[in-house]
């Protein structure tokens, strides 16, 4: 079973988004590994990552809200009073119990030296808002520093982006590389009804680059992964939502999907 969209499958960006990190994470590095063999070798980090706000993604990408929710018996109260003194509000805020994510990266090294040239980072909703989004715009300006090429993919419409300009404002994901001692930053801005880009992978010197089609990966996971099975067409998409226009479009392709 294949999605029924060209490109980007926008349900999965809600609670199914952390499995599709990680298998997509997989799948490049395994068709990327044979393409830049034996002289660089792909390879899988994992770094954990502290959601402290998560309220945020509560409903989205963390669908049950008692997993978040502290059960400690005593809540804070914050009272607030009018200056008059004439009124007062008491409000009881339940406690959000930070959410420890799991983030993989695709690094592309160097096998002699196990140098780091290259690092492929897909963007999870806790790097694109606080208080995920310094310490990732601070991780970006590190590889920048020491030289590494960065390949990012933006697959979730919600939050802020690394990189911003009017010309992409209202394109729905976007493909972001800077390479390395490099002042520019190509970007690869695509919508819901767009086929996702073949886009390039720098390798070091004067080594030429390496397609990656973006495209045929989140095909391959979907299919694999079977997520036809836990996706509900009927349902709206996870936020934000999308227009009028947008949203008949899709009814027509769910339509069409169904007939054939």
């Amino acid at each position: 079973m294949t999605s029924p969209f060209p490109g980007m499958d926008p349900y999965l960006e809600g609670y199914l988004w952390p499995d599709v990190h990680n298998r997509l994470a997989g799948i490049i590095a395994e068709m990327i590994a044979p393409k830049i063999a034996p002289k660089y070798v792909a390879r899988l980090e994992t770094r954990m990552v502290r959601d402290t706000l998560p309220g945020e993604d509560i409903g989205i990408m963390y669908p049950d809200v008692e997993v978040v929710l502290s059960s400690k018996v005593e809540e804070p109260q914050i009272s607030y009073s009018s200056y008059t003194q004439t009124s007062s509000v008491t409000v009881s805020i339940p406690r959000i119990k930070p959410v420890d994510t799991k983030i993989p990266v695709v690094e592309i090294k160097d096998r002699a030296s196990n140098r780091l040239v290259t690092a492929i980072e897909i963007l999870s909703p806790i790097n694109k808002r606080a208080p995920g989004l310094e310490p990732y715009l601070e991780k970006r300006k590190e590889l920048f520093n020491v030289g590494v090429h960065l390949l990012e993919i933006d697959l979730i419409r919600r939050g802020k982006r690394p990189v911003h300009h009017q010309k992409i404002q209202d394109r729905h994901y976007t493909v972001n590389l800077t390479r390395a001692k490099n002042a520019w930053t190509d970007v690869w801005a695509f919508n819901v009804k767009d086929t996702e880009p073949i886009v390039l992978v720098p390798l070091a010197g004067d080594d030429p680059d390496v397609a990656l089609d973006l495209g045929e990966a989140l095909k391959i996971i979907y299919k694999r992964s079977m997520y036809h099975l836990s996706i509900d067409y009927k349902e709206e998409a996870p936020k934000p939502p999308f227009n009028e226009q947008e949203l008949t479009w899709m009814q027509d392709l769910f339509a069409h999907k169904n007939d054939a």
